[in-house]
């Protein structure tokens, strides 16, 4: 009997140790714990991510639309003004959401609340944390523009039941731009440099991207930059959806590049993120 004993205690104390979970597995657990804390103060956020995008809409597609559309050079594109521009819009606001929840929640979590170091005190690692994270902010992106995307139907801004791949092509657009600022956001000691990514380069791409006139209309030195810029082939390919002509080829291409932004930003953030958590 004492032998017995004494054998299966030794066969307990020679098991292999339990091996931890993989990196990635328990995102959702980060996740979790991101949409709770959302649906706690989710009202604060209402009137920015679903309100200011429709009256946008409203003042510049119906109000600036009417007078656009009565000019010399006719609707744009042949279509009206706010069918021009609803898509753009779209796009721009997936990326005004992707990028307002990278920078000031991501510094939170990592400096001000440090829920990030809460999060890694558990078995979850900083690869959980951040794509956890990341599928919050990508259902942020998608309830914003679907929002907007019902809104713009009701307003006949929309002329094509393609426009239902405007959907998650908008949400493509928003992670393109969330992952590489998320990166950027988990090296910043001071968010004055926040102030500084909004003015310099959101401001600008919201502007200059095609989302109310044609990339073709600028300069030829900002035309080729606008290309270059994942909004505007964010842009082109919402607006390609909404107005039912989509080509195989640039929609292709456009996915492609956008894909390119996002899973570079992914790799780079988790290098900046391991590199501040493990300090």
């Amino acid at each position: 009997m004492g032998g017995a004993t004494a054998g299966t205690a030794s066969q307990r104390g020679s098991a292999a140790p339990a091996r931890p979970p993989r990196p990635g597995l328990m995102a959702g657990r980060a996740f979790s714990f991101w949409l709770v804390n959302y649906r706690r103060n989710w009202f604060g956020s209402a009137i920015s991510s679903f309100l200011a995008p429709v009256l946008f809409l409203a003042s510049m597609g119906f109000g600036l639309g009417a007078l656009v559309d009565a000019g010399p050079g006719g609707p744009a594109m042949g279509v009206a003004y706010v069918a021009f521009v609803a898509p753009g819009v779209l796009a721009a606001t997936a990326m005004q959401t992707g990028v307002g929840e990278s920078t000031f929640p991501v510094m939170a979590a990592v400096k001000w609340q440090r829920q990030y170091h809460a999060m890694l005190a558990t078995p979850l690692t900083v690869v959980d944390v951040l794509l956890g994270h990341m599928a919050f902010i990508a259902v942020r992106i998608l309830a914003t523009a679907a929002v907007f995307l019902a809104v713009a139907t009701l307003l006949g801004a929309v002329l094509s039941p393609w426009a239902l791949l405007a959907l998650p092509a908008a949400l493509l657009c928003g992670l393109a731009h969330a992952a590489p600022v998320f990166a950027f956001s988990a090296t910043q000691e001071r968010d004055t440099g926040f102030m500084l990514l909004f003015r310099l380069v959101v401001t600008p791409l919201f502007l200059f991207s095609g989302t109310f006139f044609p990339a073709r209309d600028l300069p030829p030195v900002l035309e080729q930059l606008a290309y270059a810029t994942p909004l505007w082939h964010g842009v082109d390919l919402c607006r390609q959806l909404s107005l039912g002509t989509p080509e195989a080829g640039p929609a292709a291409l456009h996915v492609a590049y956008l894909l390119l932004w996002f899973l570079g930003g992914l790799l780079v953030a988790r290098r900046t993120l391991t590199r501040r958590l493990q300090r």
